[in-house]
């Protein structure tokens, strides 16, 4: 099943702007189906997995909240 951005942000309690951004730079697993982003069970939990050892994001940036 594939999710969209919205319905995978809601299940990692994130902002769908963020998995858009990390998307579009490629640091975080995703499918393009065309030009629409879609999200898999398995990508969300990479994600979640990433997230966990500290590998997602910029590193200078890291535990800091970016307006």
């Amino acid at each position: 099943m594939l999710l969209t951005p919205d319905q995978a942000a809601a299940l990692l309690q994130v902002r769908p702007s963020w998995l858009r951004r990390k998307a579009a730079a490629r640091a975080i697993p995703c499918r393009y189906l065309g030009k629409h982003l879609r999200f898999t069970h398995a990508d969300l939990t990479a994600i979640a997995e990433q997230s966990a050892a500290g590998t997602t994001g910029d590193p200078r940036t890291r535990g800091h909240r970016v307006p």
